[in-house]
């Protein structure tokens, strides 16, 4: 099910971006009290090859190579990372600043975001700071995302369920797949430097 951007009736729409986000049926749990909010994850698919990150960036976060290569280079990737409450917070103060300028509602003063409009407003930060994060793998991993259609990344749990509950400013974690690509200079040189560590040769020094 493509996720709906529900603030186009306030004249916003999302930005552009290396991804369109897709999303399939979760079910919810009760929040924890800390700061991550807990959505039941669909499990983990078998196999794959997990992947090593190539940067710093993304503590926490897995992501596995689900399929080999095929004739244009293009791989299956599995992400598993969480979606920093602090930038779902900011997009949302944002992007409430940005509906109240064109909003005009019967019974509301112009410029007021009515009370049932709030609900929106925190699905589409939520669904802006699960793309930035999605963006983000490619650099951790070393990734290339693919042009138009082909490079859609499908959210596992449903972002309508998660924000069911959700406490703004809460860490949120979920999975995606996507299709991409290897960086092909960041792996090229990854792999000369494990060849030249390979043929690094122990020298001992004997003392006579």
């Amino acid at each position: 099910m493509k996720l709906f951007l529900p603030l186009c009736f306030l004249g916003l729409a999302a930005q552009a971006t290396a991804f369109t986000t897709f999303s399939s049926e979760s079910k919810i749990i009760p929040s924890s009290p800390t700061s991550l909010y807990a959505a039941e994850l669909m499990p983990e698919p078998e196999g794959g090859e997990e992947l090593t990150k190539v940067t710093s960036s993304m503590e926490g976060s897995r992501m596995k190579n689900l399929s080999a290569e095929d004739d244009e280079g293009v791989h299956k990737f599995w992400l598993s990372a969480t979606a920093d409450g602090a930038q779902i917070k900011k997009l949302r103060q944002t992007t409430e600043k940005e509906a109240s300028k064109k909003a005009n509602f019967p019974g509301f003063r112009k410029g007021q975001v009515p009370p049932y409009a709030q609900p929106q407003i925190t699905m589409f930060a939520v669904q802006e700071a699960i793309i930035k994060t999605c963006e983000q793998s490619l650099e951790a991993y070393g990734l290339e995302s693919l042009p138009g259609s082909a490079g859609e990344v499908t959210v596992n749990e449903d972002v309508k369920d998660i924000c069911k509950g959700y406490k703004v400013g809460s860490d949120i974690a979920f999975t995606a797949t996507y299709k991409g690509k290897f960086d092909a200079n960041i792996h090229t040189e990854s792999a000369t430097e494990e060849a030249e560590e390979d043929n690094v040769v122990d020298v001992e020094v004997v003392a006579e």
